[in-house]
């Protein structure tokens, strides 16, 4: 029997923020309608694809998005604090256009490289990408052989990603642009470590239009 453990990735659905493309980071702001419209898409496609388990971000809108999945299931979703989204420090609620037309000389260090110039005030990268990373390996490791559904955010599940795939963190902007509000990112992680991208940013449901 397979000890590999499936990890489901979903990003929260879309928050008033997120639509306006501001940083949430730890904020704690709710989903708009559309957001939950999507999260109701997630729940449909965990009553299909049933996964063993949920785990969400501690912050709101990953529950909110998660629940319909739980309740669609009838399981308790996990908590893990590790998940949370990463604290974007002078840029929580403000966009990058915002912040450049204000200090450009470190909206354009950003933009260069993002790892080691991050946002004044703002939670150091790579440790955002080591708590992450800590918290999918124990969640598959409470889980060998299982189909989880983690359901987090942007900017720290991209840096989650680069971290197992040994992708240079520094790339997480350019190489995943942007992770899709509800969609599912398939990665198997097994007792080794090793980790393997399966599928990215695929939608719960076709355009039924």
């Amino acid at each position: 029997m397979s000890t590999s453990t499936t990890l489901l990735l979903a990003r929260h659905g879309q928050t008033i923020w997120h639509a306006e493309n501001r940083y949430a980071g730890v904020s704690d702001i709710g989903l708009t309608d559309e957001g939950r419209a999507q999260a109701e898409a997630l729940g449909r496609w965990a009553a299909v694809h049933r996964p063993d388990a949920i785990w969400t971000s501690p912050l709101s809108r990953a529950i909110a998005t998660a629940d319909p999945a739980c309740r669609a299931l009838g399981i308790t979703p996990h908590r893990e604090p590790g998940l949370r989204e990463c604290d974007f420090g002078v840029v929580e609620g403000r966009t990058l256009a915002e912040f450049a037309a204000e200090v450009p000389e470190a909206a354009e260090a950003f933009r260069a490289d993002p790892v080691t110039y991050p946002f004044p005030g703002a939670e150091d990268p790579l440790e955002a990408a080591a708590r992450g990373a800590g918290a999918l390996r124990g969640i598959a490791a409470a889980h060998p052989g299982e189909r989880v559904l983690v359901v987090a955010h942007n900017t720290l599940l991209r840096l989650v990603l680069c971290t197992l795939l040994s992708i240079p963190l520094r790339g997480y902007r350019r190489v995943f642009p942007r992770l899709r509000n509800a969609a599912i990112t398939e990665l198997r992680l097994g007792e080794d470590g090793f980790a393997a991208l399966l599928s990215l940013n695929v939608p719960c449901e076709q355009d039924r239009s």
